[in-house]
């Protein structure tokens, strides 16, 4: 897909960060938007600022982690625009605990919305897009799909997952020759407010003796948020027009991403002892 002029593209967790940052670069492209989120009023701030440029833009308060909504949307999407050639699988939260601490619950309400959420709206918008005759998923993994870190079990195996899914749907998708394509995106360190917003719990502070909170950590996590949303999406849009299979945005991503490649295992304890030190 080389231009957005006149497409229609479906956007998970469109309300802030990257998502709202994807519908109005799309905008700019004048390309139709079917806007999701559970955050009402940041999705009708993102539907406004789209909407100035010129575009149709439509809302749905969703819960990714829901199936019947995410097909119903999806549904919904065609029957108010006639069609739809593009789904970004953006949205996605974060939890910090280590394994022997986390409840059955926590990794259930993660994987809902970072694996399930993806996998739903991937099969529900597949057919119609197949149907356009042209267009392309883009599932959002992470640094966290390439490489993993503690506490972030949860966050690495849902990550990890949608990067194997897409990664396969991508090899299908190519034997069927079929007009739609896919790319697994692995942003780095986006100055968001996943970090914020995660769920922690206490046994993040046992981890490091004590010495560090479940706020302290975000905090830290997000000092190294370097790249805005807006470099994010315009990498992501790229990377679509380009056909790519995998997309890493940030130094942060392309560091990680060589360093889990030359050393495979090695890497585990040059992460621990960067965890270590940072929480001394």
């Amino acid at each position: 897909m080389k231009s957005f002029n006149n497409k229609v593209a479906a956007i998970t967790g469109a309300a802030s960060g990257i998502g709202r940052a994807l519908a109005l670069e799309l905008a700019k492209d004048k390309c139709d938007l079917a806007l999701s989120d559970v955050n009402e009023a940041g999705l009708n701030e993102t539907a406004e600022k789209a909407r100035a440029l010129g575009v149709k833009v439509t809302t749905t308060k969703l819960d990714v982690s829901n199936r019947d909504a995410m097909h119903a949307w999806a549904d919904q999407v065609v029957k108010d625009h006639g069609k739809v050639n593009l789904i970004f699988n953006n949205a996605g939260v974060a939890l910090g605990n280590t394994v022997e601490e986390a409840k059955y619950e926590d990794y259930e309400w993660i994987m809902g919305i970072n694996l399930w959420g993806v996998i739903y709206g991937t099969k529900a918008f597949l057919p119609y897009i197949k149907q356009a005759g042209e267009g392309h998923i883009i599932n959002v993994s992470s640094i966290f799909g390439l490489f993993a870190q503690p506490t972030q079990s949860g966050y690495n195996m849902t990550k990890f997952a949608v990067r194997g899914f897409t990664e396969s749907l991508r090899q299908e998708l190519d034997l069927q020759n079929c007009g739609v394509s896919a790319t697994c995106v692995h942003p780095g360190g986006i100055k968001t407010n996943i970090a914020r917003n995660a769920r922690m719990t206490a046994s993040v502070t046992a981890l490091t003796g004590g010495k560090s909170s479940p706020e302290k950590m975000a905090a830290q996590f997000e000092k190294l948020f370097s790249t805005t949303p807006e470099k994010a999406a315009q990498v992501i849009l790229n990377a679509v027009r380009h056909n790519s299979r995998r997309v890493l945005i940030g130094s942060d991503a392309k560091a990680t991403d060589i360093m889990q490649r030359m050393l495979p295992t090695i890497y585990q304890r040059i992460v621990t002892t960067s965890f270590k030190l940072t929480n001394r």
